[in-house]
């Protein structure tokens, strides 16, 4: 039996009988997971031939999943930002990894030019509250643990506890010391939750481990696993790593089943964007990772709340990572601020009917957060079997739309554009209204 894939998240609402948790509590918990640097297709319950994802099956087997999720961009800094805020690169501004130095010369975060330019970008988290400042002023204790770019998570993100320092002057880029969650065990969580039970207070955990993203060193015993099952070394450390971050999804839900929490917790699960492994080296083969192909934006998006959301496998229904705050704010019964214009993944007729999902892949380096065009490189629509790419140079130089059906060609193969005129004005008319962007001529 197949499953999918998304974004853990978890809400527990209810009366808590074991010493030292909550009672009477009439707030869920949430826990939002989020795999790193993975391709949709990439766990057993999708069919892949050799990696096994026993754990993950199981969630996926007691949620609601979709199959057919995208994220709102192909790279990690600006996915994560659009999932915290539930707006678009666009939007928020955060449209790259990090800002571009006009001199051209390569520089490190700490490089003096460069802390206005990452101060300006990490501003934006600021500009409107996003998830943990939300939940937070409902009376929500929130942990990061993981990834995040936006500096300290306390003073900008609104968390309560972080793992995070965020400290350019002691490494902080990407997560520091909040990327050892996971790789190096879940105490930080688990004290976390206890805490939370003694203060009678519900939790929001924001964990976006650095797994199974590079470095790919799994543990022997996987290594020498998949390495009998290909003759690439950097393909079978890449599977491997797979399991192992499987495995530790697993530790974690089976601590919120040893605390009582399951049948009170809503779990979500998504991947921040895609990565297909390069058989000759350590990085990522081209249309996946930064590319707007399936490859690089497409992930399974999982919603579980026993008794409340029923479980079934959607392979037709089309989501985006920005519906996942306002999931999470609906299913905490909290208001969902007008700037947020996901929907609800419970609400499957407003999906069906929206029946259209927008994203758009940037430059690595962001040139002005004030002009998001400026690192534009392609924007994109899935409508119903159709996707369309609208390009403005970046990897397809000379190149200004693709189309594909991807009913027939789900691996993009054949473009479709020149022989569907009619389609690509269509859709183009779509993405305009969805984001004008830079003017395009088919």
């Amino acid at each position: 039996m197949r499953f999918s894939l998304s974004i853990l998240l978890l809400c527990a609402a209810s009366v808590i009988t074991l010493a030292g948790r909550a009672e009477n509590s009439t707030q869920p918990n949430v826990l939002l997971i989020i795999s790193d640097d993975q391709s949709w297709g990439d766990y057993s319950f999708l069919g892949h031939p050799h990696i096994k994802t026993p754990h993950l099956d199981k969630l996926a087997g007691e949620s609601l999943t979709y199959t057919r999720g995208y994220v709102a961009a192909p790279l990690c800094r600006p996915s994560l930002a659009s999932i915290f805020s539930g707006k678009h690169p666009h939007e928020h501004g955060i449209t790259g990894n990090d800002p571009r130095i006009q001199s051209g010369k390569k520089a490190g975060r700490t490089t003096p030019e460069l802390a206005p330019l990452y101060d300006a970008i990490m501003d934006r988290i600021d500009d409107e509250p996003g998830l943990a400042h939300l939940l937070g002023r409902a009376g929500y204790r929130s942990l990061q643990t993981g990834k995040w770019w936006e500096g300290d998570p306390k003073k900008r993100g609104g968390f309560t506890h972080a793992m995070t320092h965020g400290d350019p002057k002691r490494g902080g880029r990407h997560g520091d010391a909040g990327l050892k969650i996971s790789r190096q065990g879940i105490k930080p969580i688990t004290d976390f939750i206890a805490e939370a039970g003694k203060r009678k207070k519900p939790f929001f955990i924001w964990h976006a481990p650095f797994l199974p993203h590079t470095p790919h060193n799994p543990p022997a015993r996987l290594f020498e696993k998949y390495r009998a099952k290909s003759t690439s070394r950097f393909i079978a450390r890449y599977w491997a790593m797979c399991e192992w971050f499987d495995e530790t999804c697993g530790e974690l839900l089976a601590h919120l089943d040893d605390e009582g929490l399951r049948e009170n917790t809503i779990v979500l699960y998504v991947t921040d964007n895609g990565w297909i492994q390069s058989a000759n080296s350590g990085r990522y083969a081209p249309r996946s990772k930064r590319s707007p192909n399936e490859g690089g934006i497409r992930t399974p998006v999982m919603v579980r709340w026993p008794g409340q959301i029923a479980q079934k496998f959607d392979e037709e229904t089309l989501v985006s990572s920005i519906d996942l705050a306002p999931t999470i704010l609906k299913a905490c019964g909290l208001p969902v601020p007008p700037s947020m214009k996901g929907i609800d993944l419970r609400d499957r007729e407003a999906l069906i009917q929206r029946n259209a999902i927008f994203g758009a892949a940037y430059a690595h380096d962001i040139f002005d957060v004030a002009r998001p065009t400026l690192s534009l490189q392609t924007r994109y629509v899935v409508k119903g079997d159709w996707k369309l790419l609208l390009h403005h140079g970046g990897p397809a130089p000379g190149k200004a739309t693709e189309l594909y059906n991807l009913s027939k060609d789900p691996a993009e193969e054949t473009d479709l554009a020149a022989k569907n005129v009619d389609k690509v004005k269509e859709l183009s008319a779509q993405v305009a209204a969805w984001w004008p962007g830079p003017k395009v001529t088919p």
